[in-house]
Formats: structure tokens, sequence, C-alpha cells
């Protein structure tokens, strides 16, 4: 047995790349094992994943966690968000998941808005615009590209919501996970019909929406999993919702987070709406709002460049003339699905580090561009900005943000914040607290504190500058290029 000094909980962060178990003392917070898996995502057009990877890769995270995992009293899966997961009457996967970042949708996602009263009935309706990472734009392009995959789906899923029903043979999600479909209303937080009838999905195929707090269900007899059967499971939620509960978010403090995508995000009493679309009006898993702005192109498109350049990913060097706009998949914010990467200013004298520090630059002018639509009027713009994610560790990245932003900039020791805010989660179950005060009380946000510089204005002018200038061949089709 354990020495925990309280219950333990389990909190799952299954991302795009891997799955991670995180074993925790529900009253301290300590996390006393943990195990990880990879799994794998489709090169080329698309970005797809079989949903049973997932699954594989969550029974050998926690057989890594051992016996610590056996011991468990509740469960919470925290995972990417979007995916869109159809099943057989079986419960098996019709076809792999498409993807958050599988932008082939963009046309769906236009039209879509276009068809259903523009951005305003849109924002107004769900909290958000269409663009090609929504699930009912990929929903879209199923219905037109593989009308026989719709026809033999009789479930749809997101992917936490694929686990969590593997866990308990429920099939549930939760108003964080949900709001971020397109088919969820914000304004009433239920299904919309209206949009679930333009799209040909049929309601009786999507999950219950579980409300914050409520059991989910409870761990079915299985021999894949550790767990004792009768475990509670809780509703879960999205990634950036989790990682929010794991943070012990409170209003106004604002989230940068340096992942495969990077995000910025803070909590809001306010339902949000915004038209333009660079915002997105995302709920929270305990029942406020949580006005999101996301890029598709961050840590991993910054790798990228520096592997090309055969340099390691520090190896930067001051730069006043290069403009490099990192969007080699695309890009959600802004809103270019058709876009490539674009490097401006290259001269005889530049050098490789110059160009890296580039990529980090136009990778966090994006994030930065968004941080103030994403906090209400009266926050604090002095206040630290929490970095969190892979990239929150790297010193590049983070004297890029202080760089750029001109504000102080806090990094949480704790490191797995997803798999943590699920496990606050499970742990609310136990003790009837708000999970985000869970969090507050295993105080995950200590960490160390870097003082503000001064902010750039000259490289953030010159980027904006060049997107502007760039913004034709930036749109264009694929296919004229």
């Amino acid at each position: 047995m354990s020495a925990a000094e309280g219950p333990l909980v389990v909190g799952v962060d299954s991302s795009t790349q891997s799955t991670k178990a995180l074993v925790v003392d529900a009253s301290t917070g300590e996390v006393v094992a943990s195990g990880q898996a990879p799994h794998t995502v489709s090169s080329g057009a698309g970005r797809e994943s079989d949903p049973r990877q997932w699954w594989d890769a969550l029974c050998e995270a926690l057989r890594q966690c051992g016996d610590a995992a056996r011991e468990a009293a509740a469960v919470s899966v925290g995972g990417q968000q979007h995916g869109l997961v159809t099943l057989d009457g079986h419960g098996a996967p019709v076809r792999p998941a498409l993807l958050w970042n599988d932008v082939r949708s963009a046309p769906q996602a236009r039209r879509l808005t276009e068809e259903l009263g523009g951005a305003k009935f849109w924002a107004e309706r769900t909290g958000s615009v269409p663009a090609a990472s929504f699930t009912v734009t990929k929903w879209a392009w199923l219905a037109e590209h593989e009308p026989e995959t719709l026809r033999a789906t009789k479930a749809v899923r997101l992917p936490h919501d694929y686990l969590t029903e593997r866990l308990t043979g429920e099939g549930t999600t939760d108003r964080g996970d949900a709001s971020g479909t397109g088919w969820w209303a914000s304004a009433t937080e239920a299904y919309d019909e209206e949009i679930l009838a333009h799209v040909g999905l049929d309601p009786a195929l999507l999950p219950r929406v579980v409300r914050p707090g409520e059991v989910a269900g409870t761990v079915r007899d299985s021999h894949d999993l550790p767990f004792a059967k009768g475990t509670l499971v809780a509703p879960g939620t999205g990634d950036n919702a989790a990682a929010a509960l794991g943070l012990g978010l409170r209003p106004g403090t604002p989230v940068l987070s340096l992942g495969t995508s990077g995000t910025v995000y803070a909590v809001a009493r306010t339902r949000p709406a915004d038209p333009t679309g660079t915002v997105a009006g995302f709920a929270d898993a305990h029942g406020d709002w949580l006005p999101l702005a996301c890029t598709l192109n961050c840590t991993l498109a910054v790798d990228r460049v520096a592997a090309l350049l055969g340099l390691d990913r520090e190896a930067v060097e001051p730069t006043a003339e290069l403009t490099l706009l990192p969007y080699l998949d695309g890009e959600r914010t802004p809103n270019l699905p058709n876009a490539s990467g674009l490097l401006h200013g290259l001269r005889h004298d530049s050098t490789a580090g110059q160009v890296l520090q580039a990529a980090y630059d136009g990778a966090v002018h994006a994030l930065l561009g968004a941080l103030d639509l994403v906090l209400d009027a009266d926050a604090d713009r002095s206040a630290p900005l929490l970095l969190i994610g892979g990239g929150a560790r790297g010193t590049a990245w983070q004297q890029t943000v202080r760089r750029l932003s001109g504000r102080p900039v806090q990094i949480p020791e704790a490191r797995e914040l997803v798999a943590l805010g699920a496990a606050a989660q499970a742990a609310g179950l136990l003790t009837g607290e708000d999970p985000a005060a869970v969090a507050r009380r295993w105080n995950t946000t200590r960490g160390p504190v870097l003082d503000a510089v001064e902010r750039d204005e000259a490289t953030l002018a010159r980027i904006s500058g060049v997107l502007s200038d760039a913004a034709p061949l930036l749109e264009r089709a694929p296919h004229t290029r």
C-alpha cells in the first residue's frame, strides 16, 4: 500500500502524440506514480490517429504506475480537443479520428459560416466562429468526401469521450470539450438542433453532457486496467480546460501554453462571443468560461526549423531584420489554413541562429496578438503571464515571451498540468470541492517569476508589417502556389 496521506486519484492527459497518467495524493497533490506511452499521427494532407492507440497507450501508462494505480478511488481523462471519433454499433472506430490540426475541412468551415447566418450568428450561438480545427467542420468534410463513413457511424465522440466511454461503458462528455465542437450552443448549454440538422448529424449519436462535479460513471470490468471495478470516473474535459483546472485559475490570470499548438487563455465570468473568430468562446470545466486563442504552429514548428538548420533549439542569435512566419501546417491565428512558412529579410550575413530566433518571434507574435482579446477589460495587464507546456522550460521560449510581451513571466514547477487538472477533477468527486480549489490547495502554480523587460515594439511591428504585406500569398489555395 502507498504512504499517501489521503485517497489516491488518477489524472490522464491523452495528447496529440502521447498519453500520460499520474497517480496523485488527493490531500497533498503529490505525484506518487506516473507513466507515459506514445501514439502516432499520420503525415501528409491530413492528421489522423487510430483511437485504439490512445486506449493501448492509456493501459501501458497505467501499467507503468504499478500498484499505486490499483489503489485509486477516482479517475479523470483530459484529452486533445476537437478530434472527430466515429464509432460503429459495437463501439469500434469506423475510421481513424480526424485530429484538431487536420485543416482539410477549411472549405467546409467557410461554407458553414456563410450558410448559417455568418460569423456573428456562430459567435452568438456557439461562442466561436467555425475554423478547420472544429469538430463540426470535420463532420461536414466527411459528409462530402466519405459518405459511407457517415452511414456506418452509430456514435460520435471526442478523444476524451472515447477513453471515458471505454472506462465506463457510458457515452458522456463535458461542457468544456463540448464547447469546441461547433454544435454545442454556449448560450443554452445544450446541443444546437439547428446546426445539427444543417450538417445532418442525429443528436442521438452524441454523448450526454455531464455537469461539473457529477460522476460520469464507474469503471466497468476490464482485464486491461488496474482499477478496481466501481472506481469513480469524473466527467473529464479538453486539454486546455484541464490545464486551467490544474493551475487553479482565477478570472483574469493569463496563461500562455507552448505545446504542439500554442494557446493563450484566461478564465472569465461572462460568456465570450468574438465574431472575428480570433478568440474561441469555450466553456471551462467548472461553470465559468475559457476564452482562448490557438495557433497551430508552436513548438513543433520551431523545432522543425531548428532541425532544418542543424541547430539545437536553444542556439538562437539576435536579429533585427529577419522575419519568419512559421505556418508549416497552415494557421488558425491568424486564420490562414492554406498558408505555408514564409521567410523575409534574408541577407548574405544572416546566420542560422538568427533564422531560428525569427521562428520563435513569429510563433510568439501570433499568441500575444490575441492576448488582449482574451482578457477582460479590467484585467491587470502587468500581472505575470503563466507560461506552461513543453516549451515553457526552454530558455529561448522564455526570453522571447518576455521580450515581446513586456510582462513578467511565471513558470510553474508542475509539469503535467493537464493530467494534474484531471486529477484535481477526480479528487473533487471525493471531497466535494471545486477542482480549481483543489489545485490551489496543491499550490500548482509555484515556480520562479522572471521580471519584465522592455517590450520589443520594433520586432512586433516588423512581423505585423510582413504579415499584412504577405496576406495575398498566405491566403492562396494550395493548388495556386
